[in-house]
């Protein structure tokens, strides 16, 4: 082929170039360099990051379709963690931005776990060019069509309120204290709702257009806790290559959701005090704060009153954090909402599946009626999914939902219920073969709770 014909080629390339934003994150040059060289050749836009700290800032300032992300970045550690973190972290800021894992390790079933958490696909490390191009391609369909979506369901469409004056009571208060700046500490058990609840007072407040940036204090141990939250400068430990903003930076002139806030250890509360008192946070390494301008909504399944009764909780960090209480109630306590419920969540469920001809059986919706949710929301979604995947002809049974164990107790035998949630949490364990993670995932419950009941009821695998 001539030097023309050449030229003619990479030009006939160019024009060929799909309109797509693609982010690849990677803490290895190399691999930012060799993939953003490859893919620049097929597509419009191509960022490059090589620390994690900064996705949330670059995914609040673009438009990114397709994300590939690296599961390991620090040295010594490649189970692939942080990847799965970083993932959930994408999908909560960005449901619509879709995530293609990478690792060097071919640590499969790590991958697997990536994609039941959200991601559309993964790519071993070296790749083949054409796999991978062939997987973006792919991706960058799905973000077309997860964008039309977007466009089609109106933004209160994606949310569940029902008639039970107890959630109609949640609503009205969020409703009320969206408007003001407030600080709203979410009370409810695992699985009601904190999130969306959290969610809809920033869209219904005058910071809707600035970012909303939710943090699971439970998932940060206190060596990670201090550089997460209020970032830290270039050199102050021995990791830190950049300087990078904490996730109160981040949500600078939005709003920091900080779930499960009661799981704060009591030696690190008074520098969360600090930070929200005096609207300013001071990076790692740095002297001089930064003012913030940012919403905070905290939340917990923990009763707080208790813990500070019991010194275990600052009784200075609870009035701070809670200028407006809201309770969310179970699913025990909105009996009326449970079927609604059901169907809506399926509704959404085969939009994502696109398999809109799904339905219940009757049976299968007395089955739901009568079971006792102890996950609540979450568990109903879990299991409900589960059900779409399964299910044949269409119809979704009693056994595509697999609730065993229905209670029908009317509330007063407490030896009762104890037992059926002894049996619940030990069946579940045993069919994940003891794995915290996947049982707790399945139940409704974060790793702390379902910690605490294998306490109480002495589950040991």
């Amino acid at each position: 082929m001539s030097d023309n014909e050449h030229f003619l080629s990479d030009n006939e390339q160019l024009m060929k170039k799909t309109n797509a934003h693609i982010l690849i994150i990677d803490d290895q040059e190399d691999i930012l360099f060799a993939s953003k060289m490859f893919l620049k050749k097929h597509f419009e836009t191509i960022y490059t990051l090589n620390n994690p700290k900064n996705i949330l800032k670059l995914l609040s300032e673009n438009q990114i379709d397709v994300v590939l992300l690296d599961m390991n970045y620090r040295i010594g550690f490649e189970d692939g963690r942080e990847g799965i973190y970083l993932l959930k972290e994408i999908k909560t800021f960005s449901p619509e931005t879709i995530v293609i894992l990478m690792t060097a390790f071919g640590k499969v079933e790590t991958a697997v776990e990536g994609l039941k958490a959200g991601a559309f696909d993964y790519i071993l490390k070296p790749w083949d060019n054409e796999k991978l191009l062939s997987v973006v391609r792919s991706a960058v369909d799905e973000s077309r069509k997860e964008k039309k979506k977007v466009l089609k369901i109106p933004k209160q469409a994606s949310v569940f309120i029902g008639n039970s004056s107890s959630i109609k009571r949640a609503y009205s208060l969020a409703e009320k204290v969206a408007k003001t700046d407030a600080n709203v500490l979410i009370l409810g058990e695992n699985g009601t709702g904190k999130f969306v609840l959290a969610n809809y007072i920033h869209e219904n407040s005058n910071r809707n257009k600035q970012p909303f940036v939710h943090v699971d204090l439970g998932s940060l141990n206190d060596n990670i806790f201090e550089s997460e939250l209020f970032g830290y400068a270039k050199g102050a430990f021995t990791d830190a290559k950049n300087d990078t903003p904490g996730r109160f930076e981040l949500a600078n002139n939005g709003t920091i959701f900080l779930d499960e806030i009661g799981n704060v250890p009591l030696h690190l509360q008074s520098k969360l005090l600090q930070v929200i008192q005096n609207k300013s946070v001071t990076r790692l390494g740095e002297a001089k704060p930064r003012q913030l301008d940012v919403r905070i909504i905290t939340a917990t399944n923990i009763d707080l009153k208790h813990e500070v009764s019991s010194k275990n909780f600052r009784e200075d960090l609870y009035y701070r954090i809670n200028t407006m209480e809201i309770l969310l109630p179970s699913l025990k306590e909105r009996k009326e909402d449970i079927v609604p419920l059901a169907k809506f969540l399926l509704e959404k469920i085969i939009d994502k599946y696109d398999r809109s001809e799904i339905v219940f059986e009757e049976e299968a919706l007395d089955q739901i009626e009568k079971h006792s949710w102890n996950g609540n929301i979450r568990e109903m979604e879990n299991r409900i999914e589960r059900a779409v995947i399964l299910c044949e002809n269409n119809q979704i049974t009693i056994s595509d939902l697999d609730l065993d164990i229905i209670s029908n107790f009317d509330g007063n035998d407490d030896l009762q219920l104890a037992e059926i949630e002894k049996s619940t949490i030990e069946k579940v364990l045993q069919k994940n073969n003891f794995n915290i993670s996947k049982s707790a995932d399945e139940l409704g419950l974060s790793r702390a709770s379902l910690y605490r009941r294998m306490e109480k009821f002495d589950l040991k695998g």
